[in-house]
């Protein structure tokens, strides 16, 4: 007895020192469309709790926001920043963009300035400030949260960025307007919404 007790302690031991050294790893599991109509509502109310919370406005008084983003009002380098993403550029040393087409028609770019990564400036292809994304503390690490402002600073939107595949969106009124994974967006039914080409 005491010699299976000795090789039974011998291989527990064995067994801690290679779950010490056992490198576990994780990802986010998508189940939306297999889930229970309960559990879908209920991780909707969790995610517009973190992104509203109890706070009634989030808007901006329209001077406030003007103020907090005066220096972007109008992207003073339209023209060139026109010229680079007509040529399918990027990215720059102090930059990153990205272009939105209506046939062919640049009609909205998107600048995210490398110094302050935790924004992001939506203009009009004549380069006057559309909207804002103000992102949280946390980016880019995930998880984190971003909401959406237009040059009036209202709310546009709120999304809960899980991971790279995986995005809860909610409409600036709290509502829910749906979950991305990867390329397909479902709606609070698990039905298929949208898709998109960029993910």
């Amino acid at each position: 007895m005491k010699k299976f007790l000795l090789i039974l302690g011998i291989l527990l031991l064995g067994n801690l020192s290679f779950a010490q050294n056992t490198v576990l790893r994780g990802g986010v599991e998508f189940d939306w469309v297999n889930m229970s109509q309960i559990q879908r509502d209920d991780a909707i109310e969790n995610y517009k709790n973190i992104l509203f919370g109890e706070k009634e406005n989030q808007n901006y008084k329209r001077k406030d926001f003007r103020a907090k983003y005066d220096a972007y009002l109008k992207d003073e380098n339209f023209r060139l920043n026109y010229v680079l993403l007509k040529n399918n550029v990027k990215e720059t040393q102090d930059a990153e963009f990205c272009a939105f087409y209506h046939k062919n028609l640049l009609y909205m770019y998107a600048i995210q300035y490398k110094k302050n990564p935790r924004q992001v400036f939506y203009y009009s292809g004549l380069g006057t400030l559309r909207y804002v994304d103000e992102i949280s503390d946390n980016y880019p690490g995930f998880p984190y949260a971003s909401r959406q402002y237009r040059a009036n600073g209202k709310l546009a939107g709120a999304i809960y960025f899980e991971s790279k595949d995986l995005q809860y969106v909610f409409k600036p009124n709290g509502d829910f307007k749906g979950v991305w994974y990867r390329d397909k967006m479902f709606d609070e039914k698990a039905k298929l919404i949208l898709t998109r080409t960029n993910w």
